[in-house]
């Protein structure tokens, strides 16, 4: 379960720009919801293995946002967020963070929008995980013994962004648009995925 720290931000208060507060300050850009990216572009984005992937999906724990794998032949495609949330999700694994934490983490960082992850850094003990949103929460995990390691999700979200760059990505609407202009050939694309 994310823990928020104990203590909070006062409203208006700028945040401290030093080497924490870079944590907190992190610009980034909006995603395109409407863009997907296939299980190994996911996957390479991410830094786990298809396995990883296929079995998040399966159990909830991660789940493609932009569509869903709906019988044989159809291809999950995944979100910047969702990507974001794997890359974060593993980084939490590699820490040894256990699997339960881990979903409980995942539930409280989907119930943020886009733009607040990127202003969340992620501390853990190892047991379990704190939200902190400014560099002060940081600071007081770690003056009282119950930080050991952050992930700032700004970072990891630049990160993410840099690879997806170069991966290719294809809207949901992509394959939608072309069974309905051409519905004649929906039968031969689905042959043709069944056998490569």
């Amino acid at each position: 379960m994310i823990e928020d720290s104990r203590i909070a931000p006062l409203p208006g208060q700028p945040v401290p720009y030093g080497s924490q507060g870079v944590l907190f300050s992190d610009a980034v850009g909006q995603p395109d919801e409407e863009l997907g990216y296939r299980g190994p572009a996911a996957c390479k984005a991410a830094g786990i293995t298809y396995r990883q992937l296929d079995y998040w999906a399966r159990t909830g724990l991660v789940e493609p946002g932009v569509r869903n794998a709906h019988g044989s032949g159809t291809q999950r495609l995944y979100s910047f967020r969702d990507i974001l949330v794997l890359k974060v999700v593993k980084r939490l694994l590699d820490t040894g963070v256990s699997l339960q934490q881990i979903r409980s983490a995942v539930e409280h960082l989907r119930e943020r929008g886009v733009q607040d992850l990127a202003q969340i850094t992620l501390m853990s003990d190892g047991a379990s995980v704190y939200e902190c949103t400014s560099a002060d929460e940081v600071v007081d995990l770690v003056q009282g013994g119950q930080g050991v390691f952050g992930i700032a999700v700004g970072r990891v979200w630049r990160e993410v962004e840099g690879t997806l760059a170069e991966l290719p990505s294809e809207s949901a609407r992509d394959e939608e648009l072309a069974a309905a202009m051409h519905p004649e050939n929906e039968l031969s694309r689905r042959r043709a995925r069944k056998i490569s």
